[in-house]
């Protein structure tokens, strides 16, 4: 059975770049990675020069640093990439796609739920541009498992805000099976390029639990949600409110962070694009 289609939301910059409008609250509340993902990233990486693309507040670069790491972000929205500076990471503004690496090489390129932002052929080709040979590519994304009951009250009350809003929050009902897709696809962005081993995909399993604060705090974070005008915001975090209230005000969310990686090979075929004998 072939993996359904993944819409190309990369082409939506403005929710790809709505996130700064609260980079506070985002660096606040989203969470951090498993420090394993970390090792294991750095342990198979030639070296510890990274480029960390859509590096957002800084949260995964910030990690990557106090495990000895360089990291260099690429950020596309300014205000995220100020809040990522403040806290002592090292960020240019621009999309991965458009940067201009002046020469630079580095050790692995990371993603820390941020890829799916990217054109993942034309991101892959950018990456394989900078690697050093044995080089690591890896976008890792976070994959939550919400409640049922968290998820009908989130699903209703959006429905009831934004009914004509084109975004569907179905696929958060099938968790890992429905972000397979989006793993599938960055695989083949990198297969396409000619220039790197056969993708891996890593996983990693682990569980937060979460008060009714710290989830609506996080709530308003997320690409869906962060540019309803306030008064619909605020009837979905009451609706939601509600629901972790009846489960006892705290809930247990399971997550898998997965990462898509591969090795950039020192004798790369050549990259030939779509329209000059590409597939």
């Amino acid at each position: 059975m072939s993996s359904p289609q993944v819409p190309e939301i990369h082409r939506d910059r403005r929710v790809a770049e709505s996130f700064g409008g609260d980079a506070e609250r985002y660096d606040r509340t989203r969470p951090a990675y498993p420090d394993a993902l970390v090792q294991r990233i750095i342990a198979a990486s030639p070296g510890r020069h990274l480029l960390d693309a859509g590096c957002g507040t800084g949260i995964e670069a910030r990690q990557f640093q106090a495990a000895g790491c360089r990291v260099l972000g690429v950020e596309p929205d300014a205000r995220m990439a100020e809040f990522a500076r403040g806290t002592g990471v090292e960020v240019e503004v621009a999309t991965l796609e458009a940067w201009d690496p002046a020469g630079r090489r580095f050790d692995a390129v990371i993603a820390g739920t941020a890829w799916h932002w990217v054109d993942p052929v034309a991101g892959a080709a950018k990456a394989a541009q900078v690697l050093r040979p044995g080089g690591l590519i890896a976008p890792f994304h976070h994959v939550f498992q919400t409640p049922p009951e968290v998820l009908d009250a989130l699903a209703s009350a959006y429905q009831a805000v934004a009914p004509d809003s084109p975004v569907s929050l179905s696929s958060l009902r099938q968790a890992l099976d429905a972000y397979q897709a989006l793993f599938d696809k960055i695989a083949d962005g990198i297969r396409v390029t000619g220039k790197f081993s056969e993708p891996e995909q890593w996983q990693f399993d682990w569980e937060r639990t979460y008060t009714r604060e710290e989830w609506l705090d996080q709530l308003p974070t997320q690409g869906h949600l962060n540019l309803l005008p306030p008064d619909k915001l605020a009837q979905v975090l009451d609706s939601v409110g509600a629901a972790i209230d009846a489960m006892g005000g705290s809930f247990r969310m399971p997550y898998a962070t997965v990462a898509v990686t591969a090795k950039r090979v020192s004798a790369p075929k050549e990259f030939r694009p779509c329209g000059e004998g590409g597939r």
